[in-house]
C-alpha cells in the first residue's frame, strides 16, 4: 500500500477527535489537516483551534458552512417534509454529506490522499460520511479510527489521552458522558440513562427548548412568508436562511415546540434511542405543510407524500448524493414552483399550529367550496353519476359475495 503523506481530518476539538489527531500523527507519521466545520452548533470554534495548534498541526481550517448548510441541504430537505419513521427531521443526517463535501475539496486542494472521521463502528454516520466520499471522489482513501485502533472503552480513552498529555474535560472522567451532535437545525443526546428506553429522560437533557409546562402562558402569534417552497421572510422581515432559521429555533425553544424522544432503527441494524430537538424545523414543516395545502394540486400533494417516506430514508441513510435521491428531488422541486405565499402559526406550550394561510397562486376557492349559493357553476347532480361510477366495482364485488 503507497505511503499516506497527508490526512484531512474532520476535527471538532472534543476528547474523541483530539485523540484521532494524536493517533493519526503516530500510527501514519505524516501531516494531518484538521477540519472544523460551523453549523451553527453554537459553540465557540476557536478553542479548536487552539487544540490543534498544540498538537502541531500546520494547516487549520474552521469554516462557517452555515448559510450553505441551511440554503443547499435543509431547505431542500424541508421541501419534501421529510421525517425520518415519520417523526425524526433527520437534524444529524442532513449534516454529514456537507460535511463531507468539504473534506473532500480540502483534500483535493492540499494534495491529501485521505481523509479521516470519528463516527464509531455501531453508528450511522460512519455510512453517511463515507458513502458521500465514495459519490464524490472514490479515489480518496477513508480512515476511520474507531474501526482500526485496540481501544475498545471509554476507559482505555482516558488512559490513551492521559499518556500522551490530551486535556480531558471533567466531565468525560468515569462515567461516559451524553453523546451530544449539534447544528442549526437540531440538538441530538444519547448516551448513559437514555440507553434504557424505560427511562425517562432527565430535564438536564434538553439544551434548546424549555419544558412546554414551563412555557409561557400566552400564545405568539408569528407569520412566515415563502417562496417557490423556502422560507423567506418571518413577521415581515426577509432574512437569509440561517437568520431565518436561528429565529425561529429561538421562538420555538421559547415556547418548548420540537422536542423528540425517540426509538429509531439504525441503518446497520440495531435500534437506539434519543433526545432530538428541533424546534425552527419543527415551525418550518408545520408551515410548509400550511402553504402547500392551498397551493398544489390534490394528486401532486398525495404523490409527495407517498415517496417522502423513500426520500427521508435515503438522507438518513446515507445517500444524499446518490443519482436516486437527485431525481427525486428534481419531482420535489418542481412540485414548489407555485408554493408561495405566508402562513400563520401560533406557538403555544409545545405545540407550532397553522391558524390561517394566504397565497396569490392558491388552488382554493370559496366560491366553489360554500355551503351559499356559487357564483361558479356547479352542478350537484354530477356528484350523482361520480358516485355510481366509483360504486361499479364495489356493487359488483358485493353481488359476487351474496350481500
Amino acid at each position: 500500500m503507497a505511503k499516506i503523506e497527508k490526512i484531512v481530518l474532520s476535527y471538532s476539538g472534543g476528547l474523541d477527535t483530539s485523540i484521532i489527531l494524536k493517533w493519526l500523527q503516530e500510527t501514519y507519521g505524516c501531516e494531518v489537516v484538521t477540519f472544523t466545520a460551523d453549523l451553527g452548533q453554537g459553540e465557540e470554534l476557536e478553542p479548536a483551534r487552539a487544540k490543534a495548534e498544540m498538537s502541531g498541526v500546520k494547516d487549520i481550517r474552521i469554516i462557517d458552512l452555515r448559510e450553505e448548510f441551511v440554503s443547499d441541504f435543509v431547505f431542500p430537505m424541508l421541501r419534501a417534509n421529510a421525517l425520518y419513521e415519520g417523526q425524526y427531521l433527520l437534524g444529524s443526517s442532513i449534516a454529514r454529506p456537507l460535511i463531507a463535501k468539504h473534506l473532500v475539496g480540502i483534500a483535493r486542494e492540499v494534495g491529501a490522499h485521505a481523509i479521516a472521521h470519528g463516527a464509531t463502528g455501531k453508528g450511522n454516520d460512519q455510512v453517511r460520511f463515507e458513502l458521500a466520499v465514495n459519490a464524490l471522489d472514490p479515489s480518496i482513501k477513508i480512515i476511520a479510527p474507531w474501526r482500526q485502533w485496540n481501544i475498545r472503552s471509554r476507559m482505555q480513552l482516558l488512559e490513551y489521552a492521559e499518556k500522551h498529555h490530551i486535556p480531558v474535560p471533567s466531565d468525560k472522567r468515569g462515567e461516559a458522558p451524553f453523546s451530544i451532535d449539534a447544528n442549526l437545525l437540531h440538538t441530538s443526546t444519547e448516551g448513559k440513562i437514555l440507553e434504557n428506553p424505560a427511562e425517562v429522560a432527565p430535564d438536564h437533557v434538553y439544551q434548546r427548548t424549555v419544558d412546554p409546562v414551563d412555557a409561557p402562558d400566552t400564545p405568539e402569534i408569528i407569520t412566515i412568508g415563502f417562496e417557490r417552497g423556502d422560507p423567506v421572510s418571518v413577521n415581515g422581515k426577509s432574512m437569509t436562511p440561517a437568520a431565518l432559521l436561528t429565529e425561529l429555533n429561538g421562538l420555538g425553544g421559547r415556547h418548548g415546540i420540537g422536542r423528540l424522544d425517540l426509538v429509531e432503527n439504525r441503518f446497520i441494524g440495531m435500534k437506539s434511542r434519543g433526545i432530538y430537538e428541533t424546534p425552527g424545523g419543527t415551525i418550518l414543516l408545520t408551515a410548509h405543510r400550511g402553504i402547500e395545502s392551498i397551493t398544489l394540486d390534490r394528486a401532486a400533494a398525495h404523490l409527495k407524500d407517498e415517496i417522502m417516506p423513500r426520500y427521508a430514508e435515503l438522507i438518513y441513510n446515507g445517500f444524499w448524493f446518490a443519482p436516486e435521491r437527485e431525481m427525486l428531488q428534481a419531482l420535489i422541486d418542481q412540485s414548489q414552483t407555485f408554493v408561495s405565499g405566508e402562513v400563520t402559526l401560533r406557538l403555544y406550550k409545545g405545540s407550532a399550529s397553522v391558524i390561517s394561510r394566504a397565497s396569490p397562486l392558491s388552488l382554493y376557492s370559496a366560491d366553489l367550496v360554500t355551503f351559499e349559493e356559487s357564483a361558479i357553476a356547479y352542478d350537484h347532480h354530477d356528484a350523482e353519476g361520480f358516485i355510481r361510477l366509483n360504486g361499479l366495482r364495489l356493487r359488483s364485488w358485493a353481488a359476487r359475495n351474496g350481500r
